[in-house]
């Protein structure tokens, strides 16, 4: 797949931001940056717009929004949403589909949300959940730092009689949990590389982050407070970053489904993620799996619903996230993407909505399988156990593989293909926004100068108008309006309310008993308008149907 720039690497923010603005420069008709928020270090959180001005405002048409980064060490998520920018503008020339999708489509891309975070990731030794930003900090215990100054924080084994560990005697990069019956023999405690800050406990234990905003659990829908739901803020949106995603998808009401990029795990969550999805309607979740088996066709990742499958606590379930928010106030199609899964990669995947706990020898062989991988395929990011003399412990030992750039995310030289996968699926997932069409307008001469004009209006998208069950539950779904330009009317309104249109989606589909395939009923996805209007013979009217979701669709006819 062509592109402009190289996805070998992971970009820190001067990269990014200048990669955009030479977009911006170079496709002015195609694409438009904004600064969506500034960050409290003084870095944009940038979106872009994306499609063919010539054809249409921005608003008139169906969008679609892309992010990236949420969670600050997610950095393969705004890599895949710079990769969907520059492979659609690059090629838009030379693909029809691309030319198509940008044409009748907005394609809105937020790629990284937490510029301050994500920069910290990239150019520090430090891993972070959202942000550098201090949140009810704690003191005491070992806190994370790169004693010896290669740049990684790996992992410390520390010699002691108490320590649950041992040495694996048959790797000695290794380690296993002691025996019950161990009384004699080298332990160890192991924790992240780091110094001993203050602790009045004679027990060690690691530092609680300092950094522990969670920006996914910061949106208003399912907010709990830090006692319920750790990295929460302090009330919904209390971060700019989080509070910009929202104002963005308000103030731009075509907005017709999210994908929402994280890692890792190599699966596609979507909504529900406070309640079954049993509770939700059927509909819904049918076309929520639709649109997702796509994503497993192009990525190979498993759809599972959050509550059902993600939740391994159903009662204090994690919540306050950006997909349900989207979903839950305003009934929009949203799906987290969970890019990289080293663990399915090495042959240990993680069980999803297993509900047992894991036994350890199942972790253990897991990772023991995730650092063989990394020794064999990314060795730049492994180091054998190395001794150094500890200000606090004495000698130590410190080794293991680079979290960031194996487990949290894919070695570089392997970025690429989940950016080409995701992509492909962004396209497909775009191209099943609702879209309206006027499939046909008549005249019927009455009288003299007075003509009965018919208008049927169609949706020939995937999704209903109103995106989904849940949206006319909230109330939030709005009608497709019919307008005629005639100035004189005698009968019907000049904008006429049609309600919602069903997409193809809603067609019921099934296989007859003696075999053939059959469609059992289609969607209501048209629906006829009429007015009688007064008019001189060859007067053009002008008939155009429009809603927020489904874009704006206009045809003509002489009288």
């Amino acid at each position: 797949m062509k592109t402009t720039f190289k996805y070998d690497h992971y970009y820190k923010y001067e990269e990014l931001k200048s990669n955009l603005e030479f977009f911006a420069k170079k496709y002015p008709r195609l694409c438009k940056l904004e600064v969506n928020c500034v960050t409290e270090e003084g870095r944009n959180q940038y979106a872009v717009t994306l499609t063919n001005t010539a054809t249409g405002d921005p608003l008139s048409k169906p969008g679609w929004y892309l992010d990236g980064n949420i969670h600050a060490g997610e950095v393969t998520a705004s890599m895949t949403a710079m990769y969907t920018v520059d492979w659609l503008l690059t090629n838009y020339k030379k693909d029809e589909e691309i030319k198509k999708l940008l044409d009748t489509t907005t394609v809105y891309v937020i790629p990284r949300v937490t510029p301050d975070g994500a920069e910290t990731y990239l150019t520090t030794p430090y891993t972070l959940r959202s942000v550098n930003r201090e949140y009810l900090p704690e003191k005491g215990g070992i806190k994370e730092e790169d004693l010896d100054g290669d740049g990684v924080i790996r992992m410390m084994r520390i010699p002691t009689k108490y320590g649950a560990w041992k040495k694996d005697p048959q790797n000695p990069d290794s380690m296993v949990l002691r025996e019950p019956s161990d009384h004699d023999g080298e332990f160890y405690d192991i924790y992240p590389e780091g110094y001993l800050e203050e602790n009045d406990d004679v027990n060690l234990k690691s530092k609680k982050a300092s950094w522990g905003l969670d920006f996914n659990r910061n949106f208003p829908y399912g907010w709990f407070p830090e006692s319920r739901q750790p990295g929460a803020g302090k009330y919904p949106l209390s971060n700019p970053e989080t509070k910009a995603l929202c104002d963005f998808v308000l103030s731009h009401p075509n907005v017709g489904g999210a994908a929402i990029g994280h890692t890792s795990g190599g699966i596609i969550l979507y909504p529900p993620g406070t309640r079954p999805a049993k509770a939700a309607f059927a509909n819904d979740i049918k076309v929520l799996k639709e649109i997702a088996e796509m994503g497993k066709q192009e990525l190979g990742y498993t759809p599972m619903n959050i509550f059902d499958s993600f939740m391994d606590d159903q009662e204090n379930y994690d919540s306050g996230a950006f997909d349900d928010w989207c979903f839950q106030t305003q009934g929009i199609p949203a799906y987290t993407m969970e890019f990289w899964d080293l663990n399915g990669l090495v042959g240990v995947p993680f069980d999803w909505g297993s509900r047992s706990e894991e036994p350890m020898s199942k972790k253990l062989e897991r990772f023991n399988a995730c650092m063989q991988w990394v020794k064999e395929n990314a060795p730049q990011y492994f180091s054998p156990w190395q001794k150094m003399q500890h200000p606090s412990f004495g000698e130590v030992e410190i080794g293991g593989f680079n979290y960031k750039f194996t487990h949290q995310n894919p070695p570089e030289h392997l970025l690429v293909k989940t950016c080409e996968d995701d992509a492909r699926f962004n396209l497909r997932f775009a191209f099943a926004m609702p879209r309206l069409e006027i499939a046909s307008v008549e005249k019927e001469k009455v009288a003299k100068d007075i003509y009965k004009i018919t208008a049927v209006i169609g949706n020939t998208g995937y999704l209903p108008t109103n995106l989904s069950d849940e949206a006319v539950k909230l109330g939030v779904n709005k009608p497709v309006k019919a307008e005629i330009s005639a100035e004189e009317i005698i009968s019907g309104k000049k904008t006429e309310e049609l309600g919602d249109l069903s997409g193809f989606s809603r067609t019921v589909t099934g296989t007859h008993f003696y075999g053939n395939i059959s469609t059992v009923f289609s969607a209501a996805a048209k629906k006829k308008v009429s007015w009688v209007v007064r008019a001189p013979k060859g007067t053009e009217i002008i008939v155009k149907a429009s809603q927020e979701k489904a874009g704006t669709a206009c045809a003509a006819v002489t009288l």
